[in-house]
């Protein structure tokens, strides 16, 4: 942010500095400025536009009359011969700024050999880096040479690995330390990057599993790594850490708990919340603090108070792939929620502290996006931005083996940089998932260019998180009072049509493979709360009933099914909205609930062996849904969804009124499901019950 001190300069172009002076500050005037280089030379500066501003500042738009020199610390001479540091700004944003660094092709990081570590480092702004090398008491310090396209490297003889080190950064009239934004290895709070032999790893085999043929094939469960074992008494020695959510023992049988109950569930694949390191939860006082942990603060080490050692950089890194690894060889697969969007701490952001400003949007103003209302939206359009980032995912994916992403508010992502995300995975891993929150989000990026849905038809293959099937389907996010379909509301049931044919009926996505629906998440209200409110008066026997309609919806419906881990037993977070940073107390996984709300969890489980028995609840294209998937109405109440696949044909009912129907089918099949509890298996007559949702198929004798 610009204009916070009394005397600012600002290189924004090759040619053009914009001075900022407080009226306070010799009442905002000078007649003349000049620039002064490392050499002391003064280079004159041309005003070119004066203008009072209405926060007590005047500024000064200045033309340089020579070239300037990228990496030279220049300063700003007023009149009065006061001076202040000319900031490399908005000239990082340039063509020619690309042009004439972005040329690379080094490795950057720390690469290790027995014999000696290579460190190189991008920025170009800087002046001068220095390696702190801390070995036992010593601290070793290295300057780094600058070499073409701005890069920065130092070459140290001897065997390194389990050094920890550090790198101090002279650039806009300031030194500032920073860790290794390239490495994935870490000291405790990410105070210090570690130099590693990557041999040295032993990570496990991979485990081989059929590539994904479909998105709708997935049935996305997602969770917290510490709420999943945080709850007391449930046979875990080792909660809220990795090793704790793979943890099995006769307890976790036996109470069916932990990752005993995650395979239970049969769930095709975990959406794992934020993993990698975030600033909100202090790792020396780790039960201090509660975060979801959407405030990265390095993008490829991960978070120490997931692990059982977090001074040991290679041990969370070993944990975290024994997770993957052993859900792997359980059939299940692993999608990582990442924040590309925005940083916990701009200035504490190594990339910020290499090359200012080039990392986040920035107008020519100098002022920062808020589209994430973080103050410090990502740019993921420069090219060593979006080389940073896709490189972050190859990463990701060899190193663990993860088989998805989730993009944590994409649509402050750009389009171009979204596509060549799902290039760059499904070339390491065909089948490979990139899906995320495509919402339009008020950015500096213009509309054309967000990750959002409306652009959904330039992105072939990026999913979006409907949040149409979340408003038809539960109800208004936003309006607690308000009823969905499943919750009464059947003035919304043509609109229930459209979104359990995945929207693309009605042509607002071309694809099932881009649609996930979900009536719960992390944020928000969980579905239980909203209910709770929305159907006041309603007693628990049939809020449990609205909980299984709405499960049954989502479940049922083309495109890809989510559910937020204990949805499936109605998961109340005490009417908290936003638990981001509540206790554990109430983001916990409770099982003594889960025990009490048995008939959720039993139908929820029944309705996902349905799902993956079904390929007609899984249709692969919009054509296909065209095809295949119609619908009628009984009495302008109940929903009546036609699905076919080949030989795999299907009625489903979804009644979310207090009334009973009748429906007769003209053609023999067996009832595979009916929580209303009506109807004998091969009954032709059908009696469709008060809040039920009853499932026929065809042809079964």
């Amino acid at each position: 942010m610009r204009m916070k001190d009394p005397y600012e300069a600002y290189i924004d172009t090759y040619n053009t500095i914009n001075v900022y002076m407080s009226k306070n500050f010799y009442d905002g005037q000078s007649k003349s400025f000049h620039l002064e280089d490392l050499e002391g030379n003064m280079i004159p500066l041309s005003v070119q536009q004066r203008s009072d501003l209405y926060n007590g500042y005047t500024h000064y738009r200045l033309s340089i009359d020579q070239p300037l020199t990228i990496g030279t610390e220049y300063y700003v001479y007023s009149d009065s011969c006061r001076k202040t540091p000319a900031k490399y700004a908005h000239i990082v944003k340039t063509a020619e700024f690309a042009r004439e660094f972005t040329n690379i092709t080094e490795q950057l990081g720390a690469h290790y050999t027995k014999d000696k570590t290579t460190f190189a480092l991008w920025a170009p702004t800087a002046v001068r880096i220095v390696l702190c090398l801390y070995e036992g008491e010593q601290t070793k310090t290295y300057e780094l040479k600058r070499e073409n396209q701005g890069i920065f490297k130092v070459e140290v003889q001897g065997d390194l690995h389990g050094v920890p080190y550090t790198f101090l950064v002279r650039c806009n009239g300031a030194w500032t330390p920073c860790i290794d934004p390239y490495t994935m290895f870490s000291t405790t709070d990410g105070q210090k990057s570690v130099v590693i032999d990557e041999t040295t790893l032993a990570l496990p085999e991979k485990v081989e599993m059929e590539p994904q043929q479909s998105n709708t094939d997935a049935i996305i469960y997602e969770v917290s790594i510490r709420d999943m074992t945080s709850h007391s008494d449930i046979g875990v020695s080792h909660p809220k850490k990795f090793v704790g959510f793979i943890e099995e023992n006769e307890i976790t049988r036996l109470k069916n708990t932990g990752f005993s109950y995650i395979k239970d569930l049969g769930i095709t694949h975990l959406q794992i919340m934020p993993v990698n390191d975030f600033g909100s939860v202090d790792e020396f006082h780790q039960d201090l603090y509660y975060n979801w942990g959407y405030d990265p603060m390095q993008f490829r080490a991960l978070e120490g108070s997931y692990s059982l050692d977090p001074a040991n950089p290679v041990c969370r890194i070993q944990e975290f792939a024994r997770l993957v690894n052993t859900c792997h060889k359980n059939g299940i697969r692993v999608n990582l929620d990442v924040v590309f969007n925005h940083v916990y701490d701009k200035q504490r952001f190594a990339l910020e502290t290499l090359v200012p400003n080039y990392y986040f949007l920035m107008n020519q103003n100098g002022e920062f996006s808020n589209g994430s209302g973080c103050g410090n939206d990502i740019d993921t359009q420069p090219i060593m931005s979006k080389r940073y980032f896709l490189n972050t995912c190859r990463k990701l994916i060899h190193t663990f083996d993860i088989d998805g992403l989730r993009f944590d508010l994409m649509g402050i992502l750009d389009i171009n940089f979204m596509n060549e995300v799902a290039q760059t995975c499904r070339s390491i891993k065909p089948g490979f998932m990139i899906y995320g929150e495509g919402w339009n989000m008020p950015s500096f990026l213009p509309e054309n260019q967000r990750a959002s849905q409306q652009n959904q038809s330039q992105m072939p293959n990026i999913g979006h998180f409907s949040d149409r099937f979340r408003e038809v389907i539960r109800g208004s996010n936003s309006d607690l009072h308000q009823r969905g379909y499943a919750s009464g509301n059947i003035q919304k049931i043509n609109e229930a049509m459209q979104v359990l044919a995945a929207s693309c009926q009605d042509f607002v996505f071309n694809s099932p493979q881009k649609v996930v629906n979900f009536v719960e998440c992390h944020d928000n209200h969980t579905l239980w709360d909203k209910n709770r409110v929305a159907c006041q008066g309603e007693g628990r026997d049939l809020r449990e009933k609205r909980q299984i309609l709405a499960n049954a919806m989502v479940l049922l419906a083309q495109g890809i099914a989510f559910i937020h881990s204990g949805q499936e037993f109605g998961r109340t977070k005490n009417n908290i909205g936003n638990s981001y940073n509540q206790p554990d107390a109430v983001n916990s996984i409770d099982y003594t609930r889960r025990n009490f709300h048995q008939t959720i969890m039993k139908d929820t489980k029944e309705l996902i062996k349905i799902r993956k028995e079904h390929p007609s609840f899984r249709l692969k294209t919009s054509e296909e849904i065209a095809n295949n998937v119609s619908f009628e109405m009984i009495e302008n109440q109940v929903l009546v969804y036609k699905t076919n696949k080949d030989n795999d044909r299907n009625y489903v009912f979804f009644n979310p009124t207090s009334n009973s129907f009748q429906y007769f089918m003209n053609e023999k099949g067996k009832v595979i499901f009916d929580n209303g509890n009506s109807n004998d298996p091969y009954n032709q007559n059908l009696i469709i019950a008060p809040y039920s949702v009853l499932i026929y198929h065809l042809g079964q004798e």
